[in-house]
């Protein structure tokens, strides 16, 4: 028997670039390239700057979501309470009752506790009592919403600070503001799952988690940080999709849950772990996004989008 000492080397190395990898990469180009074809024949206007701008400022809030949604999957996890912790984030926002914009910061930092909570509870349920993420994040997305039932009784808010509308519709040198923050998020997220030691820890466990624990990473450390960051992402997503849509209801966000997953995997993000990219994901966003407009503009029936998921999820899942 060696006496050796496992290192770095016998782990995976992080998803650095590769042929397979920028195969993957321009493929997803080429088929949002048809996409783009295909819409813009069907809508002469589509490809019109203004409206561009409008298709992305629809697409900013599941972008935000989705790359909260790839920190869990890059470590074999997935978190269906997202949709649940932006409603929630967003009942939190219209229970201070108040327009005052300078109650903004505390209606974050209100939003980014309940982040942390729910991350922590979803992260400690999968990492230490080895719940599957399924039913871990399943048992937390009831949980939320019944406290979010108890405490609204079914009401629906609107009564926001000004600065929301600002947040979700307000354009900053004609640039949407919603995809300014998306863009802040991919480039800080963009280098901690890239460039950091941290983001090796990631991948590494994702990749091989026994291998990470032989070389001494913390996965159970690792896995919970991914859930905490998804959570914390979900709820700042669910304020953004609040000022974009200029109310609240117990059901903000419905939906999410799926489509962050359907984005990611479609964007080259392994359901089975430590593959993937932020670049990938978005580039699944906007496939998704092109995808519905597709079938919108063609007059097809809407409920052919959740077929179209479905088959997103097991075509990608096969390759």
């Amino acid at each position: 028997m060696s006496d050796t000492t496992p290192t770095a080397a016998s782990a995976p190395a992080p998803d650095k670039l590769s042929l397979g990898r920028v195969l993957r990469t321009f493929g997803l180009l080429i088929f949002l390239a048809l996409n783009v074809i295909l819409v813009s024949v069907l809508s002469p206007a589509f490809l019109k700057v203004e409206n561009l701008l409008n298709v992305l400022t629809q697409a900013a809030p599941l972008g935000i979501v989705v790359i909260g949604q790839t920190f869990v999957l890059l470590v074999r996890g997935l978190d269906l309470s997202v949709a649940s912790v932006m409603a929630t984030s967003a009942v939190l926002a219209t229970s201070f009752a108040t327009t005052d914009n300078a109650m903004m910061p505390v209606i974050f930092a209100a939003a980014i506790g309940l982040g942390i909570v729910v991350g922590l509870a979803n992260g400690l349920l999968v990492a230490k009592r080895r719940v599957s993420p399924f039913l871990a994040t399943l048992a937390t997305t009831i949980v939320l919403q019944g406290i979010r039932f108890l405490y609204t009784e079914g009401a629906t808010g609107s009564t926001l600070p000004s600065g929301f509308s600002l947040i979700g519709q307000g354009r900053f040198l004609g640039i949407p503001v919603n995809l300014l923050i998306l863009i802040a998020l991919t480039i800080v997220c963009g280098y901690i799952l890239h460039l950091s030691p941290f983001g090796r820890r990631i991948y590494l466990v994702g990749g091989n988690p026994r291998g990470a624990n032989l070389v001494g990473i913390h996965t159970d450390r690792v896995i919970i940080a991914c859930y905490v960051i998804c959570s914390v992402i979900a709820a700042v997503a669910g304020l953004v999709l609040v000022g974009y849509v200029g109310q609240v209801d117990q059901w903000t966000g419905r939906g999410y849950e799926l489509d962050s997953i359907v984005a990611a995997v479609m964007g080259g993000v392994a359901i089975t772990g430590g593959r993937g990219s932020i670049f990938g994901a978005l580039l699944g966003v906007l496939i998704l996004i092109l995808m519905f407009n597709a079938v919108i503009l063609l007059g097809l029936p809407i409920q052919l989008q959740w077929i179209l998921k479905g088959v997103i999820v097991i075509a990608a899942s096969a390759l």
